[in-house]
Parts: C-alpha cells; structure tokens; sequence
C-alpha cells in the first residue's frame, strides 16, 4: 500500500456569536476572512479565516450549548474523550504571550516544562488554542500554501 501525503488545512471550533469570533480572531491572532457562508442543516454560518498557510474553520450556531466549564481548562479538558485544542507553533513563548497579554487574550498559562514551552490561550467562547514553542521550519512546511493562493 502507498503512503498517501496529506498536510495541515484548518482546525475548526463552534462559537455562539460569529461576528464577535471573527473580530476576536482577527484582532488577537492576525486572522482575515477568506470565506463565509451558511450552512443551512445545521442552521449556522461558517467563516472560514486564514492567516497565511493557517486556517481556522468558524462555525457561529447562536442556538448551541455552552461549553462547559471543564472544556476550557487544557488539563480538566483531558478527561472528556473527543477533540481537544488546535496547536500553532512560535518561535518564542515569551514574546508571543506578552503580545498576546497585550492584545487582550484570555491565557490560561504560558509554561516551561522539561518537554517544551507552550502558552494555552481562550478564544471568545472558551475554546482553547495552545501555542507551542520551536523553530520556524526550513522549505515546504514553513510556506505551505493552496492553489488558490497567488
């Protein structure tokens, strides 16, 4: 059997108010619209965002359910079988958590433990974000980009 190559698209979160998500995404992670739609089975809107090769998959469900409280702690999180966090990688934990604290991020921790560094953050609704610390790729990862990218 061939290996099948596949690579990173987007990481998708549920949130009760769009607008107010995707001002938040943009002015506290540099994320811009590429895409919004509805999606009418649900019902819901989608914003499909993007901050370079990243994407993040928005879905704005004012009906949903709240996510509840153990959701939006990564530790407590572990214990509920399912999807856990989206994770982007910066070079330096430290920096990025003080331009974040500066932006107004809700963060939950920026540690240094034996393994790495990571900063966990919550988006609008609670979703979690983690931030891991390491050095920016060389080549194809680091300018990964689709076909419709010019």
């Amino acid at each position: 059997m061939s290996k099948q190559e596949f690579w990173f698209h987007h990481g998708g979160v549920s949130v009760p108010d769009l607008d107010t998500a995707v001002r938040w995404y943009h002015d506290v992670l540099g994320f811009e619209v590429e895409a919004r739609f509805p999606l009418s089975q649900v019902p819901c809107e989608i914003a499909m965002l993007r901050n370079g090769a990243l994407r993040m998959e928005i879905f704005g469900v004012p009906s949903g359910q709240a996510l509840p409280e153990d959701r939006r702690l990564p530790d407590r999180d572990l214990k509920t079988h399912g999807n856990k966090h989206v994770s982007f990688a910066v070079a330096d934990v430290d920096a990025f958590g003080a331009e974040l604290r500066a932006r107004g991020a809700d963060i939950v921790w920026i540690r240094r433990m034996a393994h790495g560094a990571n900063i966990f953050i919550r988006d609008c609704a609670g979703n979690l974000i983690e931030f891991v610390e390491m050095p920016r790729p060389e080549g194809p990862a680091s300018t990964l980009q689709d076909s419709r990218t010019p």
